[in-house]
């Protein structure tokens, strides 16, 4: 495959594909497997995602491209062949995540900013070398009484930029992640409000990539759909998500960017399915729109495997299930009929 930066990009929203997010943390893979009653070893994470990238159908018609952990870069499969190498059997895309996480912002409570760039350039340069091609970065912005503020937004997209330059300098494509998110310590706001939050956000961060002069051409956009909060009296139907996130994307997104890949950010499986294909349906649109999602992609394998040998291939049936209909949802072409048929 070329090198170049643009061209990965294209390949990474190729049509009726995404990205698989596999890039759980020690901490958080460990409370994916206590809801499995499994104890979190580094053989067992081994394992789980070993089970997800030896999905052949999943990996080579729906999967574009894979974000790892530091330490699943480096692991191999239970027969010797690298995590990487699997990954590129199947046609797809090794990432890397590579933000040490959001933390608490000095003197803005409640609020967030990710923390990262220092010695990012030396990290970006040794996970070339095992394989990486794209990378991510994940910025969180929460809505509240008087949050978000311009301040954390501001720090948040100015941190996107700056790694977003370090990654195109060492032959990486960012994934530029800001979340607004919908299930956060509130979660009550409506959808105009997470409209007009994730309008601010937006903008501020192509600001910010403009003066770190990041190619847009070479980057993928991560953001969340405008959606109410998880615990707002009033949730909005399907197409009115579809079509202020749409809104929002014209508005905000420039056309030179090659794809925008949704995060799924605490909606359900098909909910976040049915979502993508609504705006995909309501096209032609500027740029691909497609999926990378994390547990809205695993949930069901994750359960089906239960950590069990014997339940490998039925753990992968469920990806494949999944990862098929957010293939068609990329086209527009899912519904529920599909779902249950393919079920």
């Amino acid at each position: 495959m070329s090198e170049k930066l643009s061209d990965i990009a294209q390949a990474m929203v190729a049509d009726g594909k995404g990205i698989l997010a596999a890039d759980e943390s020690t901490g958080t893979i460990k409370k994916r497997f206590d809801s499995i009653s499994l104890e979190s070893t580094e053989t067992a994470r081994r394992d789980y995602r070993e089970m997800l990238f030896g999905a052949d159908e999943a990996m080579s018609n729906y999967i574009s491209g894979v974000i790892l952990f530091d330490e699943t870069i480096r692991q191999k499969a239970a027969d010797g062949t690298p995590l990487v190498e699997m990954i590129r059997k199947a046609g797809a895309i090794p990432g890397i995540k590579v933000d040490a996480g959001a933390k608490d912002m000095a003197l803005f409570p409640g609020e967030k900013v990710t923390e990262g760039l220092d010695g990012l350039g030396g990290r970006l340069k040794e996970y070339h070398e095992l394989g990486a091609r794209f990378a991510k970065w994940r910025a969180v912005v929460d809505i509240a009484d008087g949050l978000p503020s311009f301040g954390a937004i501001h720090a948040n997209a100015h941190a996107l930029a700056r790694y977003a330059a370090l990654c195109q300098v060492n032959g990486i494509v960012p994934i530029v992640e800001p979340e607004v998110l919908m299930d956060g310590p509130v979660a009550s706001h409506d959808i105009d409000r997470c409209y007009a939050v994730t309008e601010f956000t937006l903008k501020e961060v192509f600001q910010e990539l403009y003066y770190a002069k990041v190619d847009l051409e070479g980057m993928i956009l991560k953001p969340n759909m405008v959606i109410a909060g998880k615990n707002a009296s009033a949730q909005a139907s399907p197409e009115e998500v579809a079509e202020k996130t749409l809104k929002v994307l014209k508005a905000c997104v420039p056309p030179a960017v090659p794809g925008i890949a949704f995060l799924s950010g605490g909606q359900s499986d098909e909910q976040a399915t049915h979502h993508l294909s609504l705006m995909n349906a309501a096209g032609p649109l500027p740029w691909k729109l497609t999926f990378s999602y994390g547990r809205a992609l695993q949930a069901a394998a994750l359960k089906a495997w239960g950590g069990k040998a014997e339940n490998v291939d039925a753990a992968r049936k469920a990806f494949t299930h999944r990862a098929k209909m957010n293939g068609l949802a990329a086209k527009g072409g899912y519904s529920s009929e599909l779902e249950q048929q393919a079920a």
